[in-house]
């Protein structure tokens, strides 16, 4: 049971750490430009491959995508990742989500996400408190493989959909809700 515990902390101490050193702390504008093409090139090979993401892009008001997200855990989790805001195709903005869970888990992994704000009013939740929360405010829904071939662009009716790519490695239990999602601010 100790050695549980102390492989827990050590678990949540490495996504700390990951989140301490993200992106945005080393040369900022370089940094800022590697995320934003990291994040271009995910959202490009998303829409490339699943026709609604396409056409929720076609519509969306904004776009954030978090191309790289690593998630940890064994009992005690956290995940960690930096994206990038789009508007009308261009990096306007960066965001760190973060999250912490609770359970039975052990495992990590590494996936990507990518949110389509469909209104101004979703979007302008995104700054309006000390960080936007999923699962408080406006609807989010997570597109599965299932949804996305039976939604079209005029079955397209909720505040925010959210799409989830590229997951590696092994831990069960993938979803968006309870992360923060924070904008991350130059020093």
């Amino acid at each position: 049971m100790m050695k549980n515990r102390v492989t827990a902390g050590v678990l949540v101490a490495a996504v700390v750490t990951i989140a301490s050193h993200g992106m945005l702390a080393r040369d900022e504008k370089a940094a800022a430009a590697q995320l934003a093409s990291a994040s271009k090139a995910a959202l490009q090979r998303l829409t490339a491959s699943v026709p609604l993401a396409k056409a929720a892009a076609g519509s969306a008001h904004a776009i954030l995508v978090f191309p790289k997200v690593k998630k940890a855990g064994l009992g005690i989790g956290g995940q960690y990742g930096e994206g990038t805001l789009f508007k009308d195709g261009t990096p306007v903005a960066y965001y760190k989500t973060t999250g912490a869970s609770f359970g039975l888990q052990a495992g990590g992994q590494t996936y990507g996400y990518a949110m389509f704000f469909m209104n101004d009013k979703a979007l302008a939740q995104l700054d309006a408190s000390s960080g936007f929360e999923v699962g408080v405010g406006p609807s989010v829904v997570v597109v599965d493989e299932g949804m996305a071939k039976t939604t079209t662009t005029t079955t397209l009716k909720k505040d925010i959909y959210a799409f989830i790519f590229g997951q590696k490695g092994l831990m069960a239990g993938l979803g968006v809700q309870g992360n923060k999602i924070t904008k991350i601010t130059p020093d």
